[in-house]
C-alpha cells in the first residue's frame, strides 16, 4: 500500500505517524525526509529525480510512504502517481497557499492560484497584472525576486511566506521593487495583492471569475467621443482572432475609447492600451473602471511607446500604419496580430509585412447593415462604414 503524507511543518496526524511507522520504503524531498521519523530499516529515495522515485514505488514489495509538501493533491505529486497508474491513499496537510492567506487573515476563495514552479514565469506574471488577488507557487529561476522584477512599477503589494508552518517561518510584505532586490530563502510562496483586494465582495465561484456573459458589447456600453469606437461587429471578429485569455498579455494600439482593451480584460487577459491622445487615455481608464477590470494605459505614440512594455501574446492595431505593424511583428512575440483598417490602400502593405514576419495572414471586409426603426413603425437598414480586418497567426 502506498500512502501519500502531506507535511506542513506541524506535527503529523496519528494516521500519518502510523503510516510512516509501518513503511518499508519512504520517498520524498530531502527536507521532507529530514523532518519526519523514517523507520531505521526502511529504504529511502530522495525525490531529486521524480522518475526514479516513481519506479521505486512501482516495484517495491511492501508498504510505502511518499512525504510531500502540504496538500499533495494541490499542484503536488498526486497527479504524477495517478499518471503512473499507482494505487495510493492521501493523508493531506494544509497547503502553503492556505497557510499564506491564513497568516494574512484574508479569505482566498476569490484568489487565483498559479504555479511558476518548473514553468515559464510569464503567464503567472500576466495573471498578477490582471487580477487583484493572486497566489504564486514559486520555483528556481521563478522566485519572488524574478516575480518582483517583472511587476516592478506596478501598484501591487507582494507578501512572501518562507518556510511556512515551521519554527523558522517568515512573512514579509514588500513592494515588487523591494522583492526584486532581495535574496529569498526557499521554499516560499508569494501572494500578490492590488490595493482594493480586501474590499471585493464574495462571489459564487472560487478562483478566476467566469467568462463574461456577453461580449462585442454595443458602442453605447462605452464612453467615447464623436463615435470614435470600434464597432461591435468588428470587435466580435477581432476578439475571436485575438483569443484573449487568462495568463496572456494583449496590447491594444491606438486604443481610442479602449473598447477592445476592456473586452480583452473581461476575458482575464493582462491588457496594455497604447494611446497618443491624453483625453482618449482618460476614456480608456473610465471604461475599464466601469467594468471593474484593469487596463494599463500607456500615453504615447506607437512604436516609440513600446519601450519597456511586457511582451504581448496578442496585439490589436486599431491605429497606426505599416510602421507600427512592422514594429509589432519585429518582436519575438506576439503569436496573434489583428489589424483594423479603414483605408483600402493600406491592406496590401500591411498584409505583406505580416507575411514577411512569418505570419499566416487572412482578412475580410466587414460592412454591417443594422436594423433601424422608421417613424411609421417600419424598418430600414442603415449601413455602417466598411472596415478591413487583417489577422496573422504565428
Amino acid at each position: 500500500m502506498i500512502r501519500v503524507v502531506g507535511w506542513d511543518g506541524s506535527a503529523l496526524s496519528p494516521a500519518a505517524v502510523a503510516a510512516l511507522a509501518g513503511a518499508t520504503l519512504v520517498v520524498g524531498g530531502g527536507r521532507h525526509l529530514a523532518a519526519v521519523d523514517v523507520p531505521a530499516g526502511a529504504g529511502r529515495v530522495v525525490l531529486g529525480d521524480l522518475a526514479a522515485g516513481l519506479d521505486a514505488l512501482a516495484t517495491h514489495d511492501g508498504d510505502s510512504v511518499v512525504v510531500a509538501s502540504g496538500d499533495p493533491g494541490f499542484f503536488g505529486i498526486v497527479r504524477a502517481l495517478r499518471r503512473r497508474g499507482l494505487d495510493f491513499e492521501v493523508l493531506p496537510a494544509v497547503s502553503a497557499v492556505a497557510l499564506a492567506f491564513a497568516r494574512l487573515g484574508l479569505a482566498w476563495d476569490d484568489a487565483v492560484v498559479v504555479s511558476a514552479h518548473g514553468r515559464d514565469l510569464g503567464p503567472a506574471v500576466n495573471v498578477c497584472r490582471a487580477h487583484p488577488k493572486v497566489a504564486v507557487l514559486t520555483g528556481p529561476d521563478a522566485g519572488p525576486a524574478e516575480l518582483g522584477a517583472a511587476l516592478s512599477g506596478s501598484d501591487r503589494t507582494m507578501v512572501i511566506g518562507t518556510d511556512l508552518g515551521t519554527p523558522g517561518e517568515s512573512v514579509v510584505r514588500c513592494s515588487p521593487a523591494d522583492a526584486a532586490g532581495r535574496h529569498w530563502a526557499e521554499p516560499n510562496v508569494g501572494v500578490v495583492l492590488a490595493a482594493d483586494s480586501m474590499q471585493r465582495p464574495a462571489g459564487w465561484l472560487a478562483g478566476a471569475p467566469p467568462a463574461p456573459a456577453g461580449w462585442a458589447l454595443p458602442e453605447t456600453a462605452f464612453e467615447h467621443r464623436d463615435s470614435m469606437v470600434t464597432k461591435s461587429e468588428v470587435r466580435a471578429l477581432a476578439l475571436a482572432r485575438l483569443g484573449p485569455r487568462l495568463g496572456e498579455c494583449v496590447w491594444d494600439i491606438g486604443a481610442g475609447s479602449g473598447s477592445v482593451a476592456v473586452e480583452c480584460a473581461r476575458f482575464g487577459a493582462a491588457v496594455v492600451a497604447v494611446e497618443a491622445d491624453p483625453a482618449a487615455c482618460e476614456l480608456v481608464r473610465a471604461n475599464a473602471a466601469a467594468y471593474g477590470v484593469e487596463v494599463r494605459v500607456v500615453p504615447g505614440r506607437a512604436p516609440a511607446a513600446f519601450a519597456g512594455l511586457p511582451a504581448p501574446d496578442a496585439v490589436f492595431v486599431g491605429g497606426g500604419g505599416v510602421e507600427v505593424v512592422r514594429a509589432v511583428v519585429a518582436l519575438d512575440r506576439p503569436r496573434r496580430v489583428v489589424v483594423a483598417l479603414a483605408a483600402l490602400d493600406r491592406v496590401a502593405p500591411i498584409r505583406a509585412a505580416l507575411a514577411a514576419a512569418g505570419f499566416a495572414v487572412e482578412g475580410t471586409q466587414l460592412g454591417a447593415a443594422r436594423l433601424v426603426e422608421l417613424p411609421d413603425g417600419g424598418t430600414r437598414l442603415a449601413a455602417t462604414n466598411p472596415v478591413f480586418l487583417l489577422w496573422g497567426l504565428r
